[in-house]
């Protein structure tokens, strides 16, 4: 062992003359430890916010959209078959999008109506669970009243609706709702809304507080029926091979399809919300910091304590031969030790809660009777963590960083000593 280090861990373990000292190393170590737990639980946060929110937006979401300048697609199987052929393309299916209100009995609330292609449909997106009834009944002949209702089992067309949206109306499964459409249908009288009695056919809950409270889903032939579509459809959902190559992808169908189609990725339609959650990552990055800043200023302060002690230590190491760049050594070890310590106990710590913090987050729920995370208010249900060892390395690498900045100044001080000040009048 160096002697170097040998003196650092001698001084870290010897008993101080000054109390305070030994308070101040043990701040610091805290301060370190703190930090780093703090950076780790909550980047980790972070990452689970955006991984969990990225992967419901795009399961109940298409990766591209393709659609055509000025209104409707009529020629969609056509479309379907040029764009099947772009590489990187996994699947596709026509949709219609619109909005609408659904009653039932006194209550009312707005809607976004989604038609569904029940032949391909799912294979470009998820509905997550479905809790009630099943995605069949929305096919006349498929569905399965179970002895319910069988007066309306052939002619009224089935719906499938979000869990909170059933749950605000007060609706259960095959119950009659009915859609009022925004576009109403011209009679002598003037005009009037166009309504249609659907029967609640499924219950689905994507784990999305904003798309379980507005969605509802009915068959595309359904919908261009009622919409008055013809054959016409929105557009095109595309499912690709790798999310983050939709861009490319995009661009690729659009130049193969030419005017006036255009696509757009997920990337584009949810840019802000995912642009918002990087910056947050980055301030509370850096907010975090700080913490073991404050730990790094206790570091400076306690060497310089320990310098002032050990003066005739310093001389007499000196005098026995010792380099500036030796003494140096010994208090640079000193305050590294220090940051090791508290950057281990802390990246430990940090991963222990980061691991288990769903756990954690349910059992404060069951103790304390309150939901961290209200699913009217947040977009999210529970408390997801998922830990990168990239951000890891990069927070423990910073750590020692500035541990290591922060011995510097002392150890300098310390090399810079005169001996025969020191031991003048000894």
């Amino acid at each position: 062992m160096p002697y170097e280090l040998f003196t650092s861990l001698r001084y870290l373990r010897a008993r101080r003359k000054q109390v305070f000292v030994s308070i101040i190393t043990f701040i610091s170590i805290a301060g370190i430890f703190l930090g780093v737990a703090a950076l780790i639980i909550v980047i980790a946060v972070m990452n689970g916010f955006e991984t969990d929110l990225r992967s419901k937006i795009l399961g109940i979401n298409s990766h591209v959209i393709v659609m055509e300048y000025g209104g409707g697609m009529q020629n969609h199987a056509a479309v379907m078959k040029e764009v099947a052929q772009v590489k990187g393309v996994v699947a596709a299916t026509p949709f219609i999008y619109s909005q609408a209100m659904l009653k039932s009995g006194s209550s009312v609330t707005g809607i976004v109506l989604r038609g569904l292609s029940l032949e391909d449909g799912l294979k470009v997106i998820n509905l997550g669970k479905i809790r009630e009834g099943s995605l069949a009944g929305l096919k006349e002949g498929k569905r399965d009243l179970s002895g319910r209702r069988p007066d309306l089992a052939a002619a009224t067309p089935g719906i499938v609706i979000g869990r909170e949206l059933a749950k605000n109306l007060g609706v259960f499964l095959f119950d009659t709702v009915h859609i009022v459409s925004p576009t109403g249908i011209a009679t002598p009288m003037g005009m009037v809304p166009r309504m249609k009695p659907f029967i609640v056919v499924g219950i689905f809950e994507s784990g999305f507080y904003e798309y379980d409270s507005t969605l509802a889903y009915i068959s595309l032939k359904t919908c261009q029926e009622f919409l008055n579509m013809g054959e016409g459809v929105t557009g095109l959902e595309i499912r690709v091979d790798d999310i983050y190559q939709a861009d490319k992808i995009a661009k690729a169908i659009e130049k193969k399809l030419g005017y006036p189609y255009w696509g757009r990725n997920w990337m584009e339609m949810n840019k802000n919300l995912f642009s918002a959650l990087r910056l947050e990552k980055r301030v509370m990055f850096i907010i975090l910091s700080l913490i073991v800043l404050v730990a790094a200023f206790n570091i400076i302060s306690a060497l310089i304590m320990i310098v002032m002690e050990k003066n005739k230590d310093i001389a007499i190491l000196k005098t026995m031969g010792a380099t500036r760049v030796g003494i140096m050594k010994i208090f640079i070890f000193q305050g590294l030790v220090v940051g090791a310590i508290g950057t281990l106990t802390g990246t430990v710590a940090g991963l222990a809660v980061a691991f288990n913090l769903e756990r954690i987050s349910r059992f404060v729920e069951k103790l304390f009777g309150f939901k961290i995370l209200p699913g009217d208010v947040y977009y999210l249900s529970e408390l997801p963590s998922q830990v990168n060892f990239g951000d890891v390395g990069v927070i423990i690498a910073g750590t020692m960083l500035i541990c290591f900045l922060s011995t510097i100044y002392p150890s300098w001080r310390a090399s810079r000593l005169d001996p025969a000040e020191a031991l003048r009048y000894d």
